[in-house]
């Protein structure tokens, strides 16, 4: 597991690079939704008052393997709409996730909420190709560039209306990338070389990020009582996949989480 993220890092550019060939920009940018107008994340995520359930769909994933690999992304995402949550995640990812290649698709018909595109961003490519299918927000993981790369990318995300949650998992991350011009940040309690999950970690790297931003906890969220923890280190959204997605109905355990948060 300990060298997963570049193993992932290298197939992405093989990916883009194949894709480049199939699918030149300037076919994405003729798209019906590469026009649409983004949804913010940011604003869904400050109006939710500190309880900002971001559901995420996803089929497997390489520290769990197989997670709910046959679910209906259309009733799924519905059903998590329906049942409060503030945004949605949606993996793109295929190789090391086992998302489907319209599952992104399906998902933007199914709601209007903002749509977190779930993906290991490498190349400017990604993100026309997020803005194509219907995302509001793309994830950029602060392990995968140095800080110019991170600058770059985050710029080219905002040209084309898109806004950026910024992953970042240690204290010099936090210290290093927290103060570029991100929307989001988030701090995410998995460690993406050994996959492993410590919840205390957004709890003790929180005091380092900026007061004025606005901070996401990612991985390792499975109750409660972790989420109220969470809001009083200051946190305003939760991304939480796998306790949902584990389970046979994922909204419902969407909808017992809210009940507990009332």
């Amino acid at each position: 597991m300990k060298l997963i993220l570049e193993k992932i890092r290298r197939h992405k550019e093989q990916e883009v690079a194949y894709k480049k060939l199939k699918q030149p920009v300037e076919t994405l940018q003729t798209k019906e939704l590469y026009n649409r107008q983004c949804t913010s994340l940011k604003q869904a995520i400050i109006a939710s008052k500190g309880k900002g359930i971001i559901a995420e769909f996803k089929r497997q994933s390489p520290s769990k393997g197989n997670i709910h690999p046959n679910a209906d992304v259309t009733a799924i995402v519905q059903g998590y709409t329906q049942e409060g949550a503030a945004a949605l995640s949606v993996l793109f990812d295929q190789q090391f996730f086992g998302a489907k290649t319209d599952d992104f698709l399906k998902a933007r018909k199914a709601t209007n909420l903002p749509l977190l595109q779930k993906e290991f961003i490498v190349d400017e490519y990604q993100l026309e190709e997020a803005k194509a299918i219907g995302a509001d927000a793309i994830l950029l993981i602060a392990k995968l560039h140095p800080l110019d790369r991170i600058v770059q990318l985050t710029d080219y995300a905002h040209k084309l209306g898109l806004e950026v949650l910024l992953e970042t998992h240690t204290e010099e991350e936090v210290r290093l990338y927290s103060h570029t011009n991100f929307d989001l940040i988030g701090i995410n309690n998995r460690n993406l070389n050994t996959f492993d999950v410590d919840i205390e970690n957004s709890i003790l790297l929180a005091s380092y990020l900026p007061t004025n931003a606005v901070k996401i906890a990612e991985s390792g969220i499975y109750s409660a009582n972790t989420i109220k923890e969470l809001q009083q280190a200051g946190f305003a959204g939760y991304l939480i996949g796998e306790y949902f997605m584990k389970e046979h109905n994922p909204p419902e355990i969407l909808k017992q989480l809210q009940t507990e948060l009332l």
